[in-house]
């Protein structure tokens, strides 16, 4: 299967969602070109003959300013730079606001087989758009073994070694009123190393396999509200089975984090023994990484509180003069 993003699916992702309101004009034999860059180039420099580092393997936007140059030079002798442009093999040009390029661009466009597309949208909007679709699509990604589930707005992934009870327990969170967003294989993508998201693959997409009972479709089970498609990672929970030689967290001072994908994530590991109640435990840290994402920190509130105790013996004022962070 070709995976590679063509200037054809810029086409379709339009006639599904109808957001980039854009139509083909010329060079429709050149629709399979391939896409080779997330950025976007405005191409004024190229117009003008300057070509030492024009960035030809991205999406050609041409607002106002370089269409009305195309029209006042379309039989000016100056047109060459424009003919020249036109000969790099370009994925496509999009004009926008509506704007019709001249016809003797289009003629060339139609002899080089690149693609004009003229969209309805300011320069700005397509831009931000196209910045959207371009960075999903060349986003890093990899493939991970483990349960994504929101809780409480929280992305939290669990992980764990087969038959710790990561499914057992994401189905628990989900009859407490949790979301549930992919199970067994997860597919992560990094958004400019700055974040990740997670999604499950259209084939098992709202299923989990549950050991004794089987798959179960958890979208028809729970409804609707139990599900969804994809979420940001924001904290990782290791489910590992409880080790009494080894020491766990009690305090939570130490932030621990995860590297998936060149992007740091929040971590835990949570010990799994009979009686411990996980899915309550789970609900309890994606609340305090909430907390934490705000700017409270109660371990710290909690270690604050104790050193400003034992420097003044005044417990009462300690506490409420220590700061939630």
């Amino acid at each position: 299967m070709d995976n590679t993003l063509k200037t054809l699916n810029l086409l379709q992702i339009d006639a599904k969602r109808n957001n980039l309101l854009i139509k083909c004009v010329a060079g429709k034999n050149g629709l399979d070109r391939p896409i080779q860059s997330r950025n976007i180039n405005r191409p004024g420099l190229a117009l003008g003959g300057f070509f030492d580092i024009f960035s030809f393997n991205c999406i050609q936007i041409f607002g106002r300013g370089e269409s009305d140059f195309i029209k006042k030079f379309e039989n000016h002798e100056n047109f060459t730079n424009v003919e020249n442009f036109l000969t790099y093999k370009i994925p496509c040009c999009i004009f926008t606001n509506g704007e019709m390029p001249p016809k003797k661009f289009i003629d060339i466009a139609n002899t080089n087989n690149i693609p004009i597309l003229v969209s309805l949208l300011s320069t700005a909007d397509i831009i931000a758009i196209l910045f959207h679709i371009l960075s999903d699509y060349f986003a890093l990604r990899s493939t991970i073994h483990g349960v994504l589930i929101e809780v409480f707005g929280i992305g939290v992934l669990l992980m764990g070694k087969s038959g710790i009870g990561k499914s057992e327990t994401a189905l628990e969170l989900i009859q407490r009123g949790h979301r549930l967003v992919a199970d067994d294989t997860i597919t992560m993508k990094s958004i400019q190393g700055k974040y990740l998201i997670g999604e499950s693959s259209n084939v098992v997409a709202h299923h989990m396999e549950i050991r004794g009972i089987g798959i179960i479709n958890v979208k028809r089970l729970f409804g609707i509200g139990a599900v969804r498609n994809k979420k940001r990672v924001q904290l990782i929970i290791e489910l590992e089975k409880w080790d009494p030689a080894k020491e766990y967290e009690r305090i939570g001072i130490e932030e621990r984090s995860q590297e998936l994908l060149n992007v740091k994530i929040p971590a835990q590991v949570i010990p799994v023994m009979p009686g411990r109640n996980i899915p309550i435990i789970i609900e309890t840290a994606a609340m305090n990484q909430r907390l934490k994402n705000l700017g409270v920190n109660s371990a710290k509130h909690f270690n604050k509180m104790l050193i400003d105790y034992y420097e003044t013996q005044d417990l009462k004022n300690s506490y409420f003069n220590s700061n939630d962070s």
